[in-house]
């Protein structure tokens, strides 16, 4: 499908998806919020696709966050059922996101890095959420995720301020997973890598597993996760027996994901 505002490649399992307005630091407009929600949802239904990547276009913007300059001229401000981005309410996506950030990610482009399972960084990103300073709220889910991430007072340090943090803060500060002095699309393509020599069907079963324990004890999480979808799907897959007979006859798996 050919879309306005948002490229998307795929590479095997691996999809790239690259946020395409760089006239405007890849802010999003309703139409642009729209595709990528058709996008994500491509992403999710399609079984052929375990790892997906989120970028934007050119070298000095992931994402901008909202196209405020669109709410000013009466364009309004809604965003689709999955949240901004097409991700910030996609609660349940259980295969895994990258967001590779190659330069300023802010306000929802921000919250759409928060709602992703692993960051790159390149050296000159920088993150934000300056809502207060333009008189709205981090409603995407940053006023959420970001206290779980870094901890309340840390958080609470940008959320009240709005300011900017480069990456090495945020790194330090624990929601960039890797800043890279190299291509940062290629440091994500590496990261994806990774994750694609595991079994897609343990994937699902641990991000699942993980997020739903955030929000309850170890071990009322440890009970649980034995009757969660995935785990279950997991528990009766071809992967399950197919791991440890790779492992077994000491050659590499060959994942199915079922």
């Amino acid at each position: 499908m050919t879309y306005q505002y948002v490229e998307v490649v795929r590479e095997g399992p691996l999809t790239i998806v690259t946020i395409n307005r760089p006239e405007a630091h890849n802010a999003l407009n309703a139409a642009a919020q729209l595709e990528l929600q058709d996008v994500f949802n491509d992403y999710a239904a399609d079984d052929s696709q375990w790892v997906a990547i989120i970028t934007g276009a050119g070298a000095k913007a992931f994402c901008a966050g909202h196209d405020l300059k669109q709410q000013a001229s009466g364009g309004g401000f809604a965003t689709p059922p999955a949240g901004f981005g097409g991700l910030a309410s996609r609660f349940d996506l259980n295969k895994p996101v990258i967001a590779a950030v190659n330069g300023v990610a802010m306000g929802g482009g921000f919250e759409i890095v928060l709602a992703c399972d692993i960051v790159v960084a390149s050296q000159n990103a920088l993150f934000a959420l300056p809502e207060p300073r333009v008189g709205i709220a981090a409603l995407a889910g940053g006023m959420q995720r970001l206290p779980r991430i870094i901890g309340l007072q840390r958080a609470m340090g940008l959320l009240l301020t709005g300011r900017r943090v480069s990456a090495q803060e945020g790194h330090a500060l624990g929601f960039v997973t890797e800043v890279t002095d190299g291509d940062v699309l290629d440091a994500a393509r590496r990261w994806a890598g990774e994750i694609l020599a595991c079994s897609p069907m343990s994937i699902r079963a641990t991000k699942e597993a993980t997020h739903r324990g955030l929000t309850i004890s170890v071990q009322d999480g440890m009970e649980a996760e034995w009757d969660y979808p995935m785990m279950k799907a997991l528990l009766a897959s071809e992967d399950f027996v197919e791991g440890p007979k790779a492992f077994a006859e000491k050659r590499a798996p060959n994942w199915l994901g079922r």
